[in-house]
């Protein structure tokens, strides 16, 4: 298995699944480090499976890694990665859940959250700067983001506000995780290389 993704895009699906999917393909493409997660809480189970075995697909051809969003039957059935939401239970809970080599990603907002990020692969910490996806929740800014980054015992991975310019400011940055700033660029392949030449390594 390659190494953790330096970028996780998170999937929209209010795009529509012609217009996501023809904004995932270059971003996969453009850079070997670059990952997805489906996320979308207003899918039934049955829409939100199918949807994963269209990402599945996609993502298996371009050689990417697919996380799936809250729901482990669902990430064992398609054999992906998984993704904890804040609200879900620690990732210390779930580990024995996963076959070996799968990997465990959780959302943290806090230091609450950051305590039950433990035995997780990888962190996203969020919301670093001001995002229209979290309207009315205050940034952390680069020093929160720092802060829980120490405190995750993993990777943190910067989410919320996201620019290229403003990733390779945060310490302590392994990555980030974007929505619109890949699936809304002009040029998705371009913003999916921008953001991993800001990664460290």
């Amino acid at each position: 298995m390659i190494g953790l993704p330096k970028l996780v895009v998170i999937t929209d699906w209010s795009l529509g699944e012609d217009r996501l999917f023809a904004r995932l393909q270059p971003a996969l493409a453009a850079h070997r480090f670059v990952a997805v997660q489906h996320r979308n809480p207003a899918a039934t189970a049955r829409t939100y499976f199918e949807q994963g075995q269209r990402l599945k697909a996609l993502c298996d051809r371009l050689g990417a890694p697919l996380f799936v969003s809250a729901r482990l039957d669902v990430a064992l059935a398609l054999e992906t990665h998984l993704h904890l939401p804040g609200w879900a239970l620690g990732a210390a809970q779930v580990r024995g859940r996963l076959p070996a080599g799968r990997w465990l990603s959780v959302a943290v907002h806090n230091e609450e959250e950051a305590g039950r990020a433990q035995g997780a692969d990888l962190a996203l910490v969020s919301p670093v700067f001001a995002t229209a996806s979290k309207p009315g929740v205050a940034p952390l800014g680069p020093e929160g983001f720092s802060r829980l980054a120490q405190a995750v015992g993993c990777p943190a991975y910067a989410l919320g506000g996201l620019t290229p310019a403003r990733l390779s400011t945060l310490p302590g940055a392994a990555g980030a995780a974007v929505i619109s700033a890949v699936l809304a660029a002009e040029d998705p392949a371009a913003a999916a290389r921008a953001f991993g030449a800001a990664c460290p390594g």
